[in-house]
């Protein structure tokens, strides 16, 4: 039997990456946001000491316009360009995918009435939100990723209805992970509040000019970063599309809402790992570890 055995919070701010100055990425960086990225490695450690087969993503940067989609191919390999920083990110990937695990989700989606499609064209280029968090919580790539694309229901419909959507795409997964015999990490890729400066300071890593984009944007963030604490995510979810709509959030993509149905609406704390501003957007890190044996609480 199939099981979950953690949930992330993963933003994909490209100055991660940057700022980390890895191989694959070609520009270089002096460093920056150190709170995240402390974060990031302390929250790697930990899913380093945990048993998993797979982790699969689920992305507002592959956004599709007509169901949702997963990838049907075993490789992909070429040059990711962030195309709002392209001076910050480009990346050369080599993901290794979990077919047999995409397949299942895609299966359990459609079942479940949720038009779904496989993505097997060979020269699709994978999205800087999926690198980002699948570099940041494993940067050995040593463990297959399913990345699941975000279906862009809020721009049709309202927030509610991608709610209510992302649930019932959660609860599909769900069933198929746990008929599989895959134990997996979810990872929901993306930040909290999104309002994000226009201008770019002359040296990106300039952390004096880093802040969140106003007040009221941080006592939203902090406002759900208390019931994450708390372990009230059914509150959470409900206020989702409130949240959403006042701070311009990327939980619009139904990501966080997907994780949270997908490992049964917790009802323990998060373990919070860092929060920070990026471009005056606010960036959480955090997990939910479904064991209490191994469950800690880090801030």
């Amino acid at each position: 039997m199939g099981e979950i055995v953690a949930g992330c919070i993963a933003p994909h701010p490209p100055h991660m990456v940057y700022a980390d100055n890895p191989e694959q990425n070609e520009p270089h960086s002096e460093g920056g946001w150190e709170t995240l990225r402390w974060g990031y490695a302390k929250l790697a450690k930990k899913l380093q000491t945990l048993d998993y087969d797979a982790i699969v993503i689920f992305t507002p940067h592959w956004q599709t316009y007509v169901g949702t989609h997963f990838l049907g191919l075993p490789k992909f390999k070429s040059k990711s360009v962030d195309p709002i920083f392209p001076n910050l990110f480009r990346f050369n990937y080599d993901i290794d995918v979990d077919v047999e695990l995409s397949r299942a989700m895609h299966d359990a989606a459609k079942d479940a009435g949720i038009v779904t499609m496989m993505m097997e064209n060979q020269d699709f280029r994978i999205d800087y939100g999926t690198i980002v968090s699948a570099h940041m919580l494993n940067s050995e790539w040593d463990k297959p990723v399913v990345p699941i694309s975000s279906n862009r229901n809020r721009h049709y419909y309202s927030v509610e209805v991608m709610n209510e959507q992302a649930r019932a795409l959660g609860r599909a997964c769900r069933e198929a992970i746990l008929a599989s015999d895959k134990r997996v990490v979810l990872v929901s890729s993306h930040s909290l509040s999104h309002r994000h400066f226009t201008v770019e300071s002359p040296l990106p890593e300039d952390m004096s000019k880093q802040h969140i984009y106003n007040h009221s944007n941080y006592v939203w963030d902090m406002k759900l970063i208390d019931l994450m604490r708390q372990g009230k995510m059914n509150e959470v979810i409900d206020l989702m599309p409130e949240f959403t709509e006042q701070t311009i959030a990327e939980t619009d993509s139904g990501s966080f809402t997907w994780m949270m149905e997908a490992m049964g609406m917790p009802d323990y704390p998060a373990e919070i790992y860092g929060y920070q501003s990026v471009i005056g957007t606010g960036n959480v890190i955090a997990a939910w570890d479904p064991n209490p044996d191994t469950r800690e609480v880090v801030l």
